[in-house]
């Protein structure tokens, strides 16, 4: 289940400072997405998920980060191998 990235980082980037930036103009952090979200032509859920991962990155909100996601998958990865070679 490869995902295709329709959207460069730098694109990402830019959309979720956007939203950011002018989120005290808005009522809330939906009405900045969902009037953001068709200048960058994407839906306002995927930029919402954005803002989020944006926001768990530098630590304003709880979750797992991308960079420990990343390394998470690689110790699954080896652990798998590991067993692997274990059964042989």
């Amino acid at each position: 289940m490869n995902k295709s990235n329709k959207f460069s980082p730098e694109v990402r980037e830019r959309a979720v400072r956007m939203v950011q930036e002018h989120r005290a103009e808005y009522p809330s952090l939906w009405a900045a997405i969902e009037s953001i979200a068709p200048k960058i032509g994407c839906v306002p859920q995927t930029l919402h998920d954005w803002v989020k991962r944006a926001e768990i990155d530098a630590g304003l909100r709880a979750g797992t980060t991308t960079s420990d996601a990343r390394r998470i998958k690689e110790l699954e990865r080896e652990v798998k191998e590991l067993r692997r070679a274990n059964e042989i």
